[in-house]
């Protein structure tokens, strides 16, 4: 781009293209006047793209403002993480979805939408890339091109490279509140009612052990985190994840166990399932874990089964009742057993499935909550205690059934 293309960029009103070709202009000029013969600081990259905007705008005068916004995401794109910077210092970005260098879009407030930047370069973005998962001595290449980490402040990373991603490579970032949302929250923002906010506490602090099912980005993490929020801070809890999202708050004991990747040689990782099964030798009163998705499954009814009342955890399924044949599915994954002996261990080790789903108009609701009742002509049997049904285009929550099983409430002096 030569000065005369710039000029003509600002005569042009400078609209978002225009800017971002000013801005590739300035970076371009810094790089090719930088002494890369002695260590270059941060005030010397500052100083060059004060230079280089100077020039730019000698002609056709920036205003303040546009000045320190040119040099701010220069210097990003030069030192840091380019586009990333500022989305990650956003606290109301939820989702970040880099389709290669020159499309990103987030997810703001429940919408998505395309970012009118770009990254510099394919190669700044495979460099970014480099960084996230050496930060967690990791590595992603042709030869391993799918990697999921997460970031220092514990976003959660999915990285696909090509070829697997054919012709771009993909970044997927999930973030998560600085502060974790509270039920009090939950029922203010309609995810549900304060009658059914009152009903889970019982069964949280009467020890029912409760799984919350749902699909991909409908609440599932959330709803756990806000129900340890109502776990007695007198217990000893342990949290096993793949990547430490919960943050349980007011308990003293509480041990946090996050899963590890392979080493760069292979070797070295440590599986939900193998901490799972030292959780149980380390005397918790509830184990917390953040996600079932194979065959940790089975550990994690075992542990249900023995002793542990009051544990907690989520997996993906789109109904209850999907969920009774993903859970038969997930223990299978990890030892080949008799349906029948799934599903006792289902029965007798769950006490609630709790669903949340991502509605149409992007907010996330609880949509069922289901007690279960044993078996019944060889199936587990679920019974419905409230639903959620959308009626003339408006949802209400429903009380159908009380609860069945109610020796832990009267146990906990809450019947």
């Amino acid at each position: 781009m030569d000065r005369q293309q710039i000029e003509d960029a600002l005569q042009n009103g400078k609209n978002a293209l225009n800017r971002q070709q000013i801005e590739d202009a300035v970076r371009k000029g810094v790089i090719e006047n930088l002494n890369m013969d002695r260590t270059v600081s941060d005030e010397d990259i500052r100083e060059q793209i004060r230079k280089q905007i100077f020039v730019t705008a000698r002609e056709n005068p920036l205003s303040v403002n546009e000045r320190l916004t040119l040099e701010h995401n220069v210097f990003n794109a030069l030192r840091r993480l380019d586009v990333l910077s500022d989305l990650l210092a956003d606290d109301e970005v939820t989702e970040i979805m880099i389709n290669g260098p020159d499309n990103i879009f987030i997810e703001k407030a429940g919408k998505l939408m395309k970012l009118d930047r770009h990254f510099s370069s394919a190669e700044k973005l495979s460099d970014i890339i480099q960084t996230i998962v050496a930060a967690n001595n990791q590595m992603v290449n042709e030869s391993s091109p799918i990697v999921d980490t997460r970031l220092a402040d514990g976003s959660r990373v999915s990285i696909v490279l090509p070829p697997v991603s054919v012709d771009r490579a993909t970044v997927t970032i999930r973030r998560f509140p600085k502060e974790p949302y509270t039920m009090d929250m939950l029922v203010k923002n309609g995810t549900m009612t304060r009658e059914i906010a009152d009903f889970l506490k019982k069964l949280v602090v009467a020890r029912y052990t409760i799984l919350v099912g749902g699909g991909t980005g409908s609440g599932k993490t959330t709803l756990l985190n806000a129900l340890t929020g109502f776990i007695p801070s007198d217990e000893r809890v342990i949290t096993i994840e793949d990547s430490a999202e919960l943050k349980v708050m007011g308990i003293p004991n509480l041990v946090t166990l996050e899963a590890r990747a392979a080493t760069l040689e292979g070797k070295l990782a440590v599986t939900i399932r193998d901490l799972l099964k030292a959780t149980l030798r380390m005397r918790p009163d509830r184990i917390i874990v953040g996600e079932c998705r194979g065959e940790e499954t089975l550990e994690m009814l075992q542990a249900c089964n023995t002793g542990h009342d009051g544990s907690l955890t989520t997996a993906h399924a789109n109904s209850p009742e999907d969920m009774l044949a993903r859970l038969e599915t997930m223990v299978l994954m990890g030892m080949d057993l008799p349906v029948d002996a799934i599903r006792r261990q289902i029965a007798g080790g769950i006490d609630f499935f709790v669903q949340v789903s991502r509605m149409r108009d992007r907010s996330r609701k609880l949509v069922a909550i289901n007690e279960v009742d044993g078996m019944e002509n060889g199936h587990v049997k679920l019974v419905p205690i409230y639903t959620y049904t959308l009626e003339g285009g408006k949802g209400t929550w429903k009380k159908v059934n009380e609860i069945i099983h109610t020796d832990k409430l009267v146990m906990a002096g809450l019947r």
